[in-house]
C-alpha cells in the first residue's frame, strides 16, 4: 500500500516484534522519518503504540495509555497528529483462555477510544486490532493459535496485512476515522464457526 508520508515523523513505542517492524518498514518506505530519527522533545506527526501481541497476563497498558495521553496533548497543541495501538483482537472478542489479557487488551481499546473523544478535532487516534498472524519466523506468531479454527478467510494474516491497516489509519486522505478499532483478524471477531 502507498501513501503520502513525506515530511513527516513518527515514534513508536511499545513492544517490539514482527509486526512492529513490518509497521516502521511501511512508514519509512512511505516518507516517514522513524524513532531515533525524530525528535523526542517535539511531538511526532504520527504515534504508533505496541502493545503485547501474544498472551501475556501479567500485561497493563497504563503506560502506553499515559505516554498516548502526553503526546496527544502536545499534538492538540500544535493543531494535528495521528495515534494507532497495536492491540489484539482479544480486546474485542475476549478469549476464555486468557482472560487477564484480553482484558487488558479490552482496557487499551477504551482509553484509545476515550483519547479520540479529548483529542479531537486535531488528533485522529484509533486501533488495529490483530488476530492470528503469522510471519516468517513462527515465533512472532500473535494471538492464539485456536484462533485459526474460527476465521472465516481461513488463513492467518500476514505482517503486511496490519501494516497496511496502519498506513491506512494515518494516511493524509483519511480525514473522518477516529475512535475506531480495526480488525486485522481473517474475520475472527465475526464469531464464525464459534459455538457458544
Amino acid at each position: 500500500m502507498e501513501v503520502e508520508l513525506a515530511g513527516q515523523t513518527a515514534r513508536v513505542v511499545g513492544v517490539e516484534s514482527a509486526i512492529l517492524a513490518a509497521v516502521v518498514a511501511a512508514l519509512r518506505a512511505n516518507g516517514a522519518t522513524v524513532g531515533g530519527e525524530a525528535s523526542r522533545s517535539e511531538a511526532p506527526d504520527i504515534l504508533i503504540l505496541a502493545h503485547p501481541l501474544v498472551p501475556d497476563a501479567t500485561y497493563r497498558p497504563e503506560a502506553l495509555a499515559a505516554e498516548a495521553e502526553a503526546v496527544a496533548s502536545a499534538m492538540v497543541a500544535r493543531g494535528k497528529g495521528r495515534i494507532v495501538h497495536l492491540v489484539s483482537a482479544a480486546g474485542l472478542v475476549p478469549m476464555r483462555r486468557h482472560p487477564a489479557w484480553s482484558a487488558a487488551m479490552a482496557s487499551a481499546i477504551a482509553g484509545a477510544r476515550a483519547l479520540a473523544m479529548v483529542s479531537g478535532p486535531a488528533v485522529q487516534v484509533n486501533a488495529v486490532a490483530v488476530g492470528r498472524v503469522e510471519p516468517d519466523d513462527e515465533s512472532e506468531a500473535t494471538g492464539d493459535a485456536a484462533m485459526l479454527s474460527h476465521v472465516s478467510l481461513g488463513r492467518a494474516g500476514t505482517a503486511d496485512d496490519v501494516a497496511n491497516a496502519v498506513l491506512f489509519l494515518v494516511d493524509p486522505l483519511n480525514s473522518y476515522t477516529t475512535g475506531q478499532s480495526l480488525a486485522v483478524d481473517g474475520g475472527w471477531t465475526t464469531g464464525y464457526g464459534r459455538n457458544f
